[in-house]
């Protein structure tokens, strides 16, 4: 018998059971921004319920080391990928919302293990609920609607509204219960990232899924909207995407499709205009031109945060702290912009971009591991769009293995090229591990098998691109 949508009600009916029953649980959740904010969302509900809880965010390959120590164990934003054995047969009792392809079969909770994992019930964990909207999921049994603004946020950090523009299935329902509480404002505008705090000639020398003119080039920008009759200012202030008027907007997108369209071939001129535009959306209780008005820019925030290990800053923000951890986001926001450019700058001058007949690569040896996905993704507008962009850099100085990252163009995630499963295959072909999106994705290797990974990879893509 096919399971159905209310089977998933039933679990987080009994979900609901084991957390209200429980006195002492301890939450893992995943380090990135879909992880901090599930974890940000189930640590609220339980101070509200007032249960004792700690969290911890981790990466990955830290749960077979996890010792069982309390009464309830929560699972959030991971989970359902790994070999959770010594979990099982323990006697904590054990939840996971995860939304990531599941190991197991599904399970009932009988035996005090309930995995809640939208695969389960048909419905596609990459584009429709992140690890934070199943948490979400689970607050709403207890009535805290107003936790829906963080599970927007948590899709948004996830990538989920990259291939069609907006959130679709469930992160739509839980976008609705955030503009029904008017925490989330929702609307169609240019795809332009900084909406509130970058200078839009700034905002559009960024935008770099095709490389033109104005990619990488301030002045070429101001030009750029000089021609279209946009000023760059209101007075002294500098203006922002936000202060836009709707018929500006209008003028700059007629303009970006034109260009593009003459620098893409043929197949892709269709997919423009879904480059160009999309919903964005707006959490209204914070501050104009501030980075956590704009749920993208707020995800870079927390990301920034993670990025340099103090995911509890990102935590302390997303339960309300607008004080001390809000002051520490931006400064880390500001380390973390200090980095990438730094490195970047390293990547470019030593001319390290390499390239093949189907990729580029760079060896990003002096980089940190967690952030070699970030700079491939902003090299990229300085390679060739039509490739995917891979990054290399050792995972730490006690492992001699390799990260891997790679970050390509939407414009070939359109055309249904799925990177995160291409590079999972490659990466098991040499001894490693992977995954991800479409358009960003990653693995871990062994070290010394970085030739033998690209040249499958290359070959992998003949007749893909």
């Amino acid at each position: 018998m096919a399971v159905t949508l209310k089977d998933m009600d039933k679990s987080l009916a009994k979900a609901n059971e084991m957390v209200k029953n429980a006195e002492d649980v301890k939450i893992y959740s995943h380090i990135d921004c879909d992880g901090i904010s599930a974890g940000a969302i189930l640590s609220s509900t339980l101070d509200r319920l007032e249960i004792d809880h700690e969290i911890e965010f981790i990466t990955l390959d830290r749960i077979p080391e996890l010792k069982k120590e309390n009464e309830l164990t929560i699972f959030s934003d991971l989970g359902s990928g790994q070999n959770l054995e010594n979990f099982q047969s323990s006697q904590s009792k054990i939840l996971i919302l995860d939304h990531h392809p599941p190991l197991r079969n599904i399970s009932g909770g009988n035996n005090g293990f309930l995995e809640i994992n939208p695969n389960y019930y048909g419905i596609d964990g990459s584009h429709q609920v992140s690890g934070g909207g199943m948490c979400y999921l689970l607050a709403k049994t207890f009535g805290f609607h107003n936790l829906s603004w963080i599970g927007v946020l948590s899709a948004v950090g996830d990538m989920q509204n990259s291939s069609s523009g907006k959130l679709v299935g469930i992160n739509e329902g839980i976008l609705n219960d955030g503009v029904r509480k008017g925490l989330v404002g929702s609307f169609n505008d240019l795809a332009i990232y900084g909406r509130q705090t970058r200078p839009i000639f700034v905002a559009l020398s960024y935008f770099g899924d095709v490389k033109l003119p104005i990619t990488n080039n301030r002045n070429e920008a101001m030009q750029f909207l000089k021609n279209l009759d946009i000023p760059i200012k209101n007075g002294r202030k500098q203006r922002t995407l936000y202060d836009l008027s709707q018929e500006e907007k209008g003028r700059i997108f007629t303009e970006l499709v034109r260009m593009m369209s003459r620098e893409v071939p043929p197949r892709y001129v269709k997919y423009i205009p879904r480059l160009v535009a999309g919903d964005a959306y707006e959490f209204l209780e914070e501050k104009e031109y501030s980075p956590l008005r704009d749920a993208s820019e707020f995800s870079t925030a927390i990301n920034a945060c993670s990025r340099h290990k103090h995911p509890e800053i990102a935590l302390k923000v997303l339960k309300g702290d607008r004080g001390m951890a809000l002051d520490d986001m931006e400064m880390l926001s500001k380390e973390h912009r200090q980095y990438l450019a730094q490195k970047m700058n390293w990547v470019q001058e030593e001319d390290r971009i390499k390239s093949m007949k189907n990729l580029q690569y760079f060896q990003g040896n002096e980089i940190k591991s967690e952030v070699i996905g970030t700079i491939a993704g902003m090299i990229l507008s300085y390679g060739d769009w039509r490739k995917p962009m891979i990054g290399f850099t050792q995972i730490n100085d006690e492992n001699d293995g390799l990260k891997v990252s790679l970050r390509c163009s939407r414009l070939l995630a359109f055309d249904g090229i799925h990177f995160g499963h291409i590079i999972s295959k490659v990466a098991a072909k040499v001894g490693g591990s992977g995954g991800g999106h479409s358009v960003a994705c990653g693995a871990y290797i062994p070290g010394g098998k970085q030739e033998q990974f690209l040249k499958l990879f290359d070959e992998t893509l003949n007749g893909v691109l």
